[in-house]
């Protein structure tokens, strides 16, 4: 079922997609073609959240209120590969575009090949990995304020830091500044890029990437790191015991303990129980608190929202 609202069709309780493959559905959803549908929306709406490609995202069994804004429509391209400068929708697939430069001869973003995102998701939450963060690479972002007003915020505005941005309202476009080089270079580097991930992770698997951020050491932990080290999730887990640890169709990866993944049947609760569990290993044994890097959406609550992509 769907009305109208601010001139858009809003589908009401519609199913939310999430890489995970579980939790509940939005109570309204609406997935607007422009910036001013999305300013639209906004101003009739106070209560927003904004769906990316749901790859880092899990919804609670319960599903969300108010209104889940789909950026998926959001998908021009404008790339220079003269000067570099490329233009995007808030809802452009990252994968797809980190391939398009790389095949122009545009040299910047192949370093986050293998990280699914929406582009305007990656770049609230300055997705990245081992080998480089989107906002190395950013010039500029268009945001639909609050209030519905279109504003450019130039880079050197954004508080860009581990996995975080400090960017609030709806990030509708994203600008590169990306640097002309060697196409084969660049399509060589996106490979070895790629392949570390195939490598590494559970490609394969139905999860949302890695679980927690990679923590600072607020003591040193033999064998771990120093006083201040940002050190492995991933590592912490293991030396946990975490690998194979489950909770309902949620299992933690024994290929990357920082990634949790579904099986047939599972369920939100599962995800977050399992969650909750290997948070609470990783404590009693370190003493060292994991935060989450998935979102997670409940009902009345915006728990993180900030990292959704």
């Amino acid at each position: 079922m769907s009305v109208v609202s601010a001139g858009l069709q809003i589908a009401e309780r519609a199913p939310i997609p999430t890489w995970l493959g579980v939790g509940g559905v939005a109570d309204r959803l609406c997935r607007p073609r422009d910036v001013a549908k999305v300013s639209a929306c906004v101003r009739a709406h106070g209560d927003i959240r904004v769906l990316g490609d749901g790859a880092n995202l899990l919804v609670d069994d319960d599903g969300v209120g108010g209104l889940v804004i789909d950026t998926a429509g959001l998908d021009e391209v404008e790339i220079d590969d003269r000067t570099g400068l490329v233009r995007v929708g808030a809802g452009v697939n990252l994968p797809k575009l980190i391939t398009r430069c790389a095949r122009v001869g545009l040299r910047g973003l192949e370093v986050l090949a293998g990280i699914p995102a929406s582009v305007g998701g990656a770049a609230v939450m300055n997705a990245g990995g081992r080998f480089g963060a989107i906002a190395d690479t950013i010039h500029a972002v268009e945001i639909v304020r609050e209030d519905g007003a279109v504003e450019r915020v130039e880079r050197g505005a954004i508080a860009y830091g581990y996995r975080a941005s400090g960017l609030a309202g709806v990030v509708v476009g994203v600008e590169f500044g990306l640097e002309p080089g060697d196409p084969v270079a660049i399509r060589d580097r996106l490979k070895s890029c790629m392949a570390y991930k195939k490598n590494s992770q559970p490609m394969a698997a139905d999860s949302a990437g890695c679980c927690f951020k990679n923590p600072l050491l607020a003591e040193p932990i033999d064998g771990i790191g120093e006083e201040g080290a940002r050190v492995s999730a991933g590592m912490l887990i293991d030396r946990a015991g975490c690998k194979g640890l489950r909770s309902g169709g949620a299992v933690v990866s024994g290929e990357h303990a920082n990634f949790l993944v579904t099986e047939r049947g599972a369920c939100a609760g599962d995800v977050i129980r399992l969650m909750d569990e290997v948070a609470a290993r990783v404590r009693d044994t370190f003493g060292v608190e994991l935060e989450r890097e998935v979102v997670v959406w409940r009902r009345g609550c915006k728990e993180q929202l900030e990292g959704s992509r």
